[in-house]
Protein backbone atom coordinates (compact mmCIF):
# COMPACT_ATOMS: atom_id res chain seq x y z
CA UNK A 1 0.00 0.00 0.00
CA UNK A 2 0.93 3.60 -0.53
CA UNK A 3 2.56 5.59 3.10
CA UNK A 4 -0.43 4.58 5.38
CA UNK A 5 -2.15 8.04 6.16
CA UNK A 6 -2.01 6.81 10.20
CA UNK A 7 -1.83 3.87 12.33
CA UNK A 8 -4.20 3.43 15.45
CA UNK A 9 -3.25 0.96 18.14
CA UNK A 10 -5.14 -1.42 20.45
CA UNK A 11 -3.90 -1.35 23.74
CA UNK A 12 -4.50 -4.14 26.32
CA UNK A 13 -2.22 -6.98 24.37
CA UNK A 14 -0.76 -4.75 22.56
CA UNK A 15 1.45 -1.36 24.27
CA UNK A 16 0.91 -3.49 27.87
CA UNK A 17 -0.05 -7.36 29.01
CA UNK A 18 -3.27 -6.83 30.67
CA UNK A 19 -5.26 -9.85 29.37
CA UNK A 20 -4.16 -11.93 31.92
CA UNK A 21 -5.11 -9.42 34.44
CA UNK A 22 -8.39 -9.20 33.26
CA UNK A 23 -9.20 -12.38 33.10
CA UNK A 24 -7.81 -12.78 36.97
CA UNK A 25 -9.88 -9.84 38.46
CA UNK A 26 -13.00 -11.41 36.40
CA UNK A 27 -12.68 -15.25 37.44
CA UNK A 28 -11.60 -13.72 41.26
CA UNK A 29 -15.12 -11.97 41.22
CA UNK A 30 -17.10 -15.49 39.98
CA UNK A 31 -15.07 -17.54 42.26
CA UNK A 32 -16.13 -15.27 45.56
CA UNK A 33 -19.19 -16.36 44.30
CA UNK A 34 -18.64 -19.97 43.66
CA UNK A 35 -20.08 -19.74 39.72
CA UNK A 36 -18.43 -21.76 37.47
CA UNK A 37 -15.97 -20.38 35.10
CA UNK A 38 -17.34 -21.08 31.50
CA UNK A 39 -14.93 -22.55 29.15
CA UNK A 40 -15.31 -19.94 26.52
CA UNK A 41 -16.12 -16.88 28.88
CA UNK A 42 -12.34 -15.28 28.44
CA UNK A 43 -12.42 -15.37 24.48
CA UNK A 44 -15.69 -14.02 24.74
CA UNK A 45 -15.35 -11.19 26.17
CA UNK A 46 -12.18 -9.82 24.71
CA UNK A 47 -12.39 -6.66 22.90
CA UNK A 48 -16.15 -6.45 24.30
CA UNK A 49 -17.12 -2.68 25.29
CA UNK A 50 -17.65 -2.22 29.57
CA UNK A 51 -21.67 -2.41 29.29
CA UNK A 52 -20.91 -5.74 26.40
CA UNK A 53 -18.70 -7.92 29.13
CA UNK A 54 -20.45 -6.96 32.43
CA UNK A 55 -23.50 -7.69 30.62
CA UNK A 56 -22.14 -10.46 29.57
CA UNK A 57 -20.62 -11.49 33.32
CA UNK A 58 -24.02 -10.61 35.19
CA UNK A 59 -26.68 -12.88 32.33
CA UNK A 60 -23.85 -15.60 31.53
CA UNK A 61 -21.64 -16.28 34.34
CA UNK A 62 -24.02 -15.23 36.78
CA UNK A 63 -22.31 -12.43 39.34
CA UNK A 64 -24.75 -10.48 41.48
CA UNK A 65 -25.90 -6.91 40.59
CA UNK A 66 -26.18 -4.56 38.15
CA UNK A 67 -23.85 -4.32 34.85
CA UNK A 68 -22.51 -1.29 36.32
CA UNK A 69 -22.32 -2.53 39.61
CA UNK A 70 -20.51 -5.91 37.90
CA UNK A 71 -18.51 -3.12 35.72
CA UNK A 72 -17.25 -1.36 39.19
CA UNK A 73 -15.86 -4.33 40.54
CA UNK A 74 -13.72 -5.25 37.37
CA UNK A 75 -12.47 -2.09 37.20
CA UNK A 76 -11.32 -1.12 40.34
CA UNK A 77 -9.75 -4.35 40.45
CA UNK A 78 -8.17 -4.11 37.56
CA UNK A 79 -6.74 -0.16 38.59
CA UNK A 80 -5.13 -1.64 41.35
CA UNK A 81 -3.42 -4.00 39.44
CA UNK A 82 -1.78 -0.97 36.98
CA UNK A 83 -1.28 0.67 40.33
CA UNK A 84 0.76 -2.39 41.78
CA UNK A 85 2.56 -3.21 38.28
CA UNK A 86 2.01 -2.05 34.45
CA UNK A 87 2.85 -4.62 32.54
CA UNK A 88 4.36 -3.04 29.34
CA UNK A 89 4.93 -5.18 26.67
CA UNK A 90 8.69 -4.80 25.06
CA UNK A 91 9.03 -2.39 22.17
CA UNK A 92 5.79 -0.89 23.03
CA UNK A 93 6.66 3.11 23.72
CA UNK A 94 9.08 3.01 21.25
CA UNK A 95 7.02 1.33 18.51
CA UNK A 96 4.18 4.56 19.14
CA UNK A 97 7.00 6.70 18.94
CA UNK A 98 8.44 5.90 15.65
CA UNK A 99 4.44 5.68 14.39
CA UNK A 100 3.97 9.61 16.04
CA UNK A 101 7.24 10.81 14.08
CA UNK A 102 5.67 9.48 10.45
CA UNK A 103 1.81 10.97 11.16
CA UNK A 104 -1.16 10.16 13.06
CA UNK A 105 -1.09 7.89 15.73
CA UNK A 106 -4.45 6.70 17.94
CA UNK A 107 -5.15 4.23 20.08
CA UNK A 108 -9.07 2.35 20.13
CA UNK A 109 -9.55 0.24 23.33
CA UNK A 110 -11.95 -1.71 24.47
CA UNK A 111 -10.58 -0.68 28.40
CA UNK A 112 -12.63 2.01 29.79
CA UNK A 113 -11.97 5.84 29.21
CA UNK A 114 -10.35 5.17 33.21
CA UNK A 115 -7.86 2.95 32.30
CA UNK A 116 -7.13 4.62 29.40
CA UNK A 117 -6.06 7.47 30.35
CA UNK A 118 -4.10 6.11 33.49
CA UNK A 119 -2.19 3.69 31.32
CA UNK A 120 -1.27 6.51 28.34
CA UNK A 121 -0.55 8.65 31.39
CA UNK A 122 2.12 6.21 33.10
CA UNK A 123 3.48 5.23 29.41
CA UNK A 124 4.32 9.33 28.60
CA UNK A 125 2.38 8.47 25.58
CA UNK A 126 -0.12 11.53 25.85
CA UNK A 127 1.96 13.72 23.90
CA UNK A 128 2.56 11.49 21.00
CA UNK A 129 -1.23 10.78 20.52
CA UNK A 130 -3.61 12.75 18.60
CA UNK A 131 -7.18 10.91 19.92
CA UNK A 132 -7.63 8.13 21.90
CA UNK A 133 -11.31 5.66 21.46
CA UNK A 134 -12.63 3.83 24.02
CA UNK A 135 -15.33 1.60 23.27
CA UNK A 136 -17.82 2.82 26.17
CA UNK A 137 -17.50 5.92 23.82
CA UNK A 138 -19.26 4.31 20.69
CA UNK A 139 -22.66 2.02 20.10
CA UNK A 140 -20.64 -1.26 19.92
CA UNK A 141 -17.09 -2.89 21.01
CA UNK A 142 -15.13 -5.08 19.22
CA UNK A 143 -15.94 -7.30 16.50
CA UNK A 144 -17.86 -4.16 15.39
CA UNK A 145 -15.40 -1.62 13.88
CA UNK A 146 -17.36 1.54 15.45
CA UNK A 147 -14.30 2.19 17.37
CA UNK A 148 -11.43 1.68 14.85
CA UNK A 149 -14.05 3.76 12.69
CA UNK A 150 -14.97 6.82 15.12
CA UNK A 151 -10.99 6.96 16.16
CA UNK A 152 -10.44 6.94 12.11
CA UNK A 153 -12.94 9.89 11.84
CA UNK A 154 -11.32 11.85 15.02
CA UNK A 155 -7.89 11.71 12.96
CA UNK A 156 -9.52 12.95 9.70
CA UNK A 157 -7.94 9.70 7.95
CA UNK A 158 -9.64 7.22 5.56
CA UNK A 159 -9.40 4.14 7.66
CA UNK A 160 -8.97 2.31 4.32
CA UNK A 161 -6.22 3.78 4.10
CA UNK A 162 -4.91 3.58 7.57
CA UNK A 163 -3.34 1.05 9.60
CA UNK A 164 -4.63 -1.08 12.61
CA UNK A 165 -2.44 -3.12 15.05
CA UNK A 166 -4.26 -5.88 17.03
CA UNK A 167 -3.63 -9.04 19.17
CA UNK A 168 -7.05 -10.02 19.39
CA UNK A 169 -9.58 -12.31 17.65
CA UNK A 170 -12.12 -9.81 18.00
CA UNK A 171 -9.60 -7.15 17.40
CA UNK A 172 -8.55 -8.07 14.07
CA UNK A 173 -12.13 -8.56 13.12
CA UNK A 174 -12.68 -5.05 14.31
CA UNK A 175 -10.21 -3.29 12.31
CA UNK A 176 -10.77 -5.93 9.59
CA UNK A 177 -14.57 -4.64 9.44
CA UNK A 178 -13.88 -1.10 9.07
CA UNK A 179 -11.60 -1.70 5.84
CA UNK A 180 -8.06 -0.62 8.04
CA UNK A 181 -4.79 -2.68 6.98
CA UNK A 182 -4.31 -5.14 9.81
CA UNK A 183 -1.11 -5.94 11.58
CA UNK A 184 -1.85 -8.58 14.08
CA UNK A 185 1.12 -8.99 17.04
CA UNK A 186 -0.31 -12.84 18.41
CA UNK A 187 -0.45 -12.83 22.14
CA UNK A 188 0.79 -16.29 24.15
CA UNK A 189 -2.49 -15.69 26.11
CA UNK A 190 -5.35 -16.91 23.83
CA UNK A 191 -3.87 -16.07 20.27
CA UNK A 192 -6.38 -15.32 16.92
CA UNK A 193 -6.39 -18.64 14.96
CA UNK A 194 -5.25 -19.28 11.69
CA UNK A 195 -8.77 -18.16 9.70
CA UNK A 196 -8.58 -14.92 11.38
CA UNK A 197 -4.73 -14.33 10.95
CA UNK A 198 -5.64 -14.40 7.38
CA UNK A 199 -7.56 -11.38 7.52
CA UNK A 200 -4.08 -9.74 8.64
CA UNK A 201 -1.69 -8.25 6.00
CA UNK A 202 1.33 -9.15 8.65
CA UNK A 203 1.43 -11.07 11.45
CA UNK A 204 4.72 -9.98 13.76
CA UNK A 205 6.75 -11.47 16.63
CA UNK A 206 7.43 -8.24 18.44
CA UNK A 207 6.15 -4.67 18.05
CA UNK A 208 9.92 -4.09 17.46
CA UNK A 209 9.31 -5.19 13.74
CA UNK A 210 6.88 -2.19 13.47
CA UNK A 211 8.65 0.56 11.02
CA UNK A 212 8.39 3.12 8.13
CA UNK A 213 10.15 0.17 5.74
CA UNK A 214 6.95 -2.20 7.12
CA UNK A 215 4.13 -0.23 6.30
CA UNK A 216 5.13 0.19 2.96
CA UNK A 217 5.13 -3.39 1.90
CA UNK A 218 1.93 -3.78 3.19
CA UNK A 219 -1.38 -5.06 1.48
CA UNK A 220 -4.16 -3.25 1.57
CA UNK A 221 -7.64 -4.61 3.15
CA UNK A 222 -9.40 -5.93 0.29
CA UNK A 223 -12.62 -6.35 1.79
Amino acid sequence: MTSPEAVVFDMDGILIETEPIWDEVRRGLAAAENLAWPDEATPAMMGMSTREWATYLAETVGLSGTWEEVSVRVIDGVAAAYADHLPILPGAVEAVQRMAARGPVAIASSSPRRLIDLVTAQLGLTPYLQVTVSTEEVDRGKPWPDGYLKACELLGVDPTRSVAVEDSTNGVRSAYAAGMTVVCVPPGFHPPADDVLALCSAVLDSLAELDEPLLETLAPNPA
